[in-house]
């Protein structure tokens, strides 16, 4: 009887113990490169805590799925829940277990290996992303192109399709050209063309870009017909690397120019505007170039702001002045990096006539030819000049007793601060420092927040110390 008792008692617990629990699985544990994987985790019982789950494999989920069944075991209706998450792994790794609570109780997942391949891109593939630089070698500032490639079979069909540019930290991008198309075979071709330049020296990495792109395919439900559907499928570009190199000390430009100024006359009448143009012509980051408005004594000089396009930069500058004056030499020194030598380049300094110049005045100094005083009254004013010396003296000793006595930062405002939540400023700051490995962690997160939707926290107490540790001001 105490062994029939028992037997009950388990057959009691056989349906619960099916019904409460979690199992997890994927629809594929070996992938290629850019496809999706669908975990699933399908949960029984009937006080179920959905877990939240934003991450899987180190990558972020793209969509998650739900849907619930009713069984009838031994005469009970037993409710179960499928919940599906789709990601892209990027390389091989686990799954780790989820602990989910189910009934009051923590049940655990187990393990799951994924196998990612790298995807090896034919002649006749249907999609393919490359990544190609004119230039593997450039200097600090110097500019370059980054040409991205996208070729499609004009028979793949594509529903849908979303671009995915590669992560471009530690680079200025100076411009990024329209997309243009051209017929190739059977092939359509995509180009885009970026125009880069390095920010610091180093070897510098380029990340793959990214294709997803939609396609129709049919799958069988359980009756053995075709649903169609739509599966997403990643097509990575490869990595690239640019070294960089540092520029002489003291020089910012980079390339080849020439540079010249245009004017249509050298004379001009008092106070009316002479128009100058200046134009810079070459390879290189025109783009770093400041103004060029001198400071001449007694001139009025306004300048508009530079424009740059298409490899030629111009400025136009206005002269007003109402007497005869001399337009300095414009110059650009500049490193060329085919000869390996720094260079200047510079224009002639022009002279202009002003007519109808008002004359100028000599300076007369005339001789006081007034009476001297009574010597009654030389006396009398030297021993007023006598006492106000005194005072003065007096005056000026009990002012620098005061001046030891107050401490210099009573008398002086504090040296005006730059502002650290100008990230761009505050990097460009901490770039001479990146060697700390304390520097580098904000150099990183800076550049990152700059040139990436991605945004990270930054810590302001850690740049105020590393502020206060190099005296960076």
């Amino acid at each position: 009887m105490k062994n029939l008792g028992k037997i009950f008692f388990i057959l009691f617990l056989i349906p619960h113990a099916i019904y409460a629990g979690v199992v997890a699985s994927v629809d594929s544990k070996s992938v290629s490169l850019g496809d999706m994987v669908v975990y699933s985790l399908n949960l029984s019982g009937e006080d179920i805590t959905r877990p939240n789950i934003y991450n899987l494999c180190g990558e972020d989920v793209i969509s998650t799925s739900s849907s619930t069944s009713i069984q009838i075991v031994n005469g009970d209706y037993q409710k179960s829940y499928v919940l599906s998450y789709k990601f892209m792994p990027k390389k091989s790794c686990k799954i780790k277990p989820i602990d989910i609570e189910i009934d009051g109780k923590k049940e655990s997942t187990k393990e799951i290996d994924i196998v990612v391949s790298k995807t090896v891109s034919s002649k006749d593939s249907d999609f393919s992303l490359t990544l190609g630089s004119n230039k593997k070698e450039v200097y600090v500032g110097e500019p370059f192109e980054l040409t991205l490639l996208f070729r499609q079979k004009k028979s793949a069909e594509a529903v849908d399709s979303k671009f995915i540019p590669p992560v471009l930290k530690g680079f200025w991008v100076k411009g990024e050209s329209k997309p243009t198309r051209v017929k190739d075979g059977e092939y359509t071709i995509t180009k885009i063309i970026y125009t880069m330049a390095p920010q610091r020296e180093g070897i510098l990495g380029i990340s793959s870009a990214q294709m997803r792109i939609a396609s129709r395919s049919n799958t069988r439900d359980s009756w053995g017909g075709f649903i169609p559907q739509i599966k997403w499928k990643s097509y990575f570009s490869n990595e690239l690397s640019i070294t960089a190199k540092a520029l002489p000390s003291g020089i910012s430009l980079v390339g080849d120019f020439s540079i010249e100024s245009h004017m249509q006359t050298t004379e001009v009448n008092a106070n009316e505007a002479l128009n100058i143009t200046i134009k810079v012509v070459g390879d290189g980051n025109l783009e770093d170039i400041k103004t060029f408005k001198p400071y001449i004594d007694g001139v009025s000089v306004f300048d508009e702001k530079v424009d740059v396009q298409n490899g030629v930069l111009t400025q136009k500058i206005a002269f007003v002045a109402d007497e005869d004056f001399t337009i300095p030499s414009f110059s650009l020194k500049y490193f060329n990096p085919l000869s390996k030598e720094v260079k200047t380049v510079s224009t002639k300094e022009i002279k202009i006539k002003v007519k109808n110049a008002k004359p100028k005045q000599e300076l007369n100094i005339k001789r006081d030819e007034t009476k001297e005083p009574a010597p009654v009254n030389k006396v009398v004013k030297k021993e007023l000049d006598m006492m106000w010396i005194g005072a003065i003296f007096i005056a000026g000793l009990l002012l620098g007793m005061l001046i030891m006595l107050i401490k210099p930062s009573k008398l002086f405002s504090k040296e005006k601060k730059f502002n650290i939540k100008d990230h761009k400023i505050l990097l460009v700051k901490l770039l001479p420092y990146k060697d700390d490995e304390d520097v580098k962690k904000i150099v990183d997160t800076l550049e990152n927040n700059i040139y990436s939707s991605d945004k990270q926290e930054l810590d302001k107490k850690a740049i105020k110390e590393i502020v206060k540790k190099f005296n960076i001001s």
